[in-house]
């Protein structure tokens, strides 16, 4: 390992202590490496901008900068345990290639302002990511809804049959989540898209920083302000961001779950694409719907990055390097949670309903709720008809047809209402 910008003399660093201390930021800062060199590139630009720099030293320290990127995208730079992490790896490249205007790259900074605003960029990336994804699921599922909107299906409550319903009624459920869910995205990024490179451990420096310009050069919105705040946002982003990535994932569980059940033999509705299952290792005689098993399992590792961030943040004001651990999390959750969802809208867009089990499933005793309601309309007090529709449900589908029942459900959203014009409107702003 180089040696450490923090180092005093006479004092020997324990192998074990400083194995733990480092943990797994060289790992975990290759993920972050490139926004970590970005970032470098415009406080390098600060820095020539207030005297610190000159213009030639500015252009060779961009230069090698620029290469050192591309050198570790092909792999011809590596990170690893010669390094305290990813920051300290990147001043020793530019001292062994510039001296000490290497040296001086690291002027008005701090090793946690650097993973702070490198952080902050990737969270932004994958937020936006999230947003995107939002929208492309919302679209299929607006698609289907409408080439699927009078397909009859048999509604559930409590995994129990219990009216009729339509694909596109279900189609539409999902379309309005996942424009919630990028909506959603779109407006935690808002809130995380400012810029906190200048604040160094949480107070500043002594040095007229041109923070307009890094905000500027970096692509943030805004400036954060205060050190001290740009102290206290770290987790708390980190967890908003979590948070709506955590939407869209609780609303991939569940339509998990329903092809789970969908696809199993007992009920027999859907059938997935073969590259969607795999062959069992011991059954011949089946295949597994893996890929929606395992989207089903995503949102708990979400849910663990968040838990994660949460229990860090019981701390005061100002840096901490507990707050070290809220990178892997990060990682993590959304490693997973991108990776899922962005398997989804060729999902949907390719399962195939089986109607004929559809039709199979919807049995005389879902007729009944309408029964009931048309008494109600007819003037019997809703007790009275809901009495009587449950003595006769084993006979309420008789003259019926699924069809007919999605025909009458006229209320706003229902099958014969779904507002999907709505729908649309709201995807084309997002």
């Amino acid at each position: 390992m180089s040696d450490l910008l923090w180092q005093k003399p006479g004092v020997t660093v324990d192998a074990g202590i400083q194995r733990f201390l480092a943990g797994d930021d060289v790992l975990l800062d290759r993920e972050f490496f490139l926004h970590d060199i970005q970032a470098s590139a415009a406080h390098a630009e600060g820095l020539q901008r207030i005297g610190i720099l000159s213009g030639d030293e500015l252009d060779s320290l961009k230069r090698e900068l620029a290469q050192l990127a591309d050198d570790f995208r092909a792999g011809g730079f590596v990170l690893d345990e010669r390094y305290e992490d990813g920051h300290s790896a990147i001043e020793a490249r530019l001292t062994e290639r510039l001296g000490d205007a290497g040296r001086k790259i690291h002027t008005g900074r701090s090793r946690n302002d650097q993973v702070l605003v490198a952080t902050r960029l990737w969270l932004k990336e994958k937020l936006a990511r999230v947003a995107r994804l939002g929208r492309e699921i919302a679209r299929v599922a607006l698609d289907r809804a409408r080439a699927e909107r009078d397909l009859p299906l048999p509604g559930y409550t409590h995994i129990q049959r219990a009216v009729v319903s339509s694909a596109g009624m279900w189609w539409a459920g999902w379309a309005e989540a996942f424009i919630d869910d990028a909506v959603r995205a779109a407006d935690t990024l808002k809130l995380v898209d400012c810029n906190p490179l200048g604040t160094a451990a949480g107070y500043g420096v002594n040095l007229g920083l041109d923070r307009e310009h890094t905000t500027q050069a970096l692509g943030f919105a805004r400036m954060q302000v205060s050190p001290i705040y740009a102290q206290l946002s770290r987790g708390k982003f980190e967890l908003a961001a979590l948070e709506a990535l955590g939407s869209a994932t609780l609303d991939l569980r569940r339509i998990a779950w329903d092809l789970s059940l969908f696809t199993s033999a007992e009920f027999g509705f859907v059938a997935l694409p073969s590259q969607y299952t795999t062959g069992s290792s011991i059954m011949p005689n089946k295949r597994n719907p893996d890929v929606i098993e395992l989207m089903r399992a995503t949102h708990a590792s979400v849910a663990a990055a968040r838990t994660e961030i949460e229990q860090l943040l019981s701390l005061p004001s100002g840096y901490h390097r507990d707050l070290q651990a809220s990178k892997g999390a990060i990682f993590h959750g959304f490693g997973r949670g991108l990776a899922a969802l962005e398997l989804l809208p060729a999902l949907l867009a390719n399962l195939e309903w089986r109607e004929a089990q559809l039709r199979a499933a919807i049995d005389s005793g879902m007729y009944a709720t309408d029964v009931a309601v048309e008494a109600a309309v007819a003037g019997v007090p809703f007790r009275e008809a809901y009495k009587a529709a449950a003595a006769s449900a084993d006979s309420a589908g008789q003259g019926r047809t699924p069809e007919g029942s999605l025909a009458a459900r006229v209320s706003p959203g229902a099958a014969a209402d779904l507002r999907l014009d709505e729908l649309q409107a709201r995807w084309e702003a997002l």
